[in-house]
């Protein structure tokens, strides 16, 4: 019990951090929530999108932005940071980069590329059919004409014609992709708090004062190390359960569904691999100042990386490439997967169950290198 009662008393020294991490996640969850209110109607809904032309405003590229302020709503935001708070916080769904020469590529026959930016979410979706409809149309009659005011003429009579739209999707993926932004970021909240934590008090218990009152004590000194390690573990449970309520909290019709569970099996996978990690750490330090500076860049590092930040949409492939040496990477990814499921069952969740063996694998590495580390190190001393 003397082990249990220091390991908690420590662990009370750094409430204040579980406190600010647990405050952040609510924020972003709050924040998450509040941002759109988007429904499943098709027809009375307009996504949110920015248009930067960077081509001049006559003609074809003219009737291209008019037709897209008919059929969404567009916001004025020209600053880049600006749009990519914007598209962070989903004040807007969709960025539309129409290309220098755009208007002259199509009168000489050449099918010239837009940039997009995108929250992969319902309203992104519609953005982009939007687009593509009028791209397509436009790609059609090109060919029938190089007369850029009769090709103008016979895109907008296309596109006055009305078509029933029908929906199969059941699944509203604007508000499953809110759920996955906040599982993403308490990845971040649970890594941190799991491994700065758990690595101080296993610092503070290889100090000199209470590391000779272990030798001296009765204890067997494998009982006191066994204590500890279920301590961590009882701590680890309980920052997961306190993350995993907030989500029933924010999120309560989605969380408290099979689709719900999932998320909250792949966090708590996503804990134990977190806590494997910090011991691994601890194996590798015992200094404070050492530690901070290792879980700021583990975790921060990872967050961004991996998609718990940053949609992973949004970054280059070199960098997906190295967030695969991270677990962050493999749990962000279930949670993107799982939030546009159409049907749950064992063949769709193939590729997240595979994902979950992965995190899991990366939890059985990191105990065996801490193993080997601490062994090394018995000898040594």
């Amino acid at each position: 019990m003397t082990v249990f009662n220091t390991f908690w008393k420590v662990i009370n020294k750094y409430k204040g951090t579980i406190i600010l991490f647990t405050v952040m996640l609510i924020a972003f969850g709050g924040i998450n929530t509040t941002t759109s209110n988007n429904s499943l109607d098709f027809t009375n809904n307009k996504p949110d999108i920015v248009i930067i032309n960077n081509d001049q405003n006559k003609g074809l590229t003219k009737n291209l932005i008019a037709y897209l302020k008919e059929n969404t709503n567009v916001k004025d935001i020209k600053d880049e940071e600006e749009i990519d708070d914007a598209l962070f916080y989903r004040q807007v769904n969709y960025i539309i980069y129409i290309p220098k020469n755009y208007r002259n590529d199509i009168l000489s026959g050449i099918n010239p590329k837009i940039d997009i930016k995108t929250t992969d979410d319902y309203d992104s979706s519609l953005a982009e059919m939007i687009l593509k409809r009028y791209l397509k149309t436009q790609e059609v009659y090109s060919k029938t004409t190089s007369n850029e005011q009769e090709l103008i003429e016979k895109i907008n009579t296309n596109l006055k014609t009305k078509s029933e739209v029908s929906i199969t999707s059941t699944v509203n993926t604007d508000k499953t992709s809110k759920v996955s932004g906040y599982y993403n970021f308490a990845s971040y909240s649970i890594m941190y708090t799991i491994i700065f934590i758990i690595c101080m008090v296993l610092a503070s218990f290889n100090e000199k004062t209470i590391k000779k009152r272990t030798i001296i004590s009765s204890m067997n000194y494998k009982t006191h190390n066994k204590l500890i390690l279920k301590a961590s573990f009882l701590y680890s449970i309980i920052v997961w359960l306190l993350f995993m309520i907030l989500g029933i909290i924010l999120f309560p019709d989605t969380v408290i569904s099979l689709r719900g569970l999932i998320y909250t099996i792949n966090a708590f996978i996503f804990t134990f691999a977190s806590l494997t990690l910090a011991l691994l750490i601890s194996s590798l330090s015992s200094n404070k100042s050492a530690i901070t500076g290792i879980a700021n860049v583990v975790c921060l590092g990872s967050a961004f990386l991996c998609g718990a930040f940053i949609p992973s949409t949004w970054l280059p492939e070199t960098v997906i490439k190295i967030s695969r040496i991270f677990p962050t990477y493999w749990y962000v990814n279930s949670n993107d997967l799982l939030s546009s499921l159409e049907k749950i069952n064992l063949n769709s969740l193939e590729p997240i169950i595979i994902n979950m063996l992965v995190v899991l694998l990366f939890s059985l590495i990191f105990i065996v290198l801490t193993n080997i580390i601490s062994k090394k190190k018995q000898i040594v001393e």
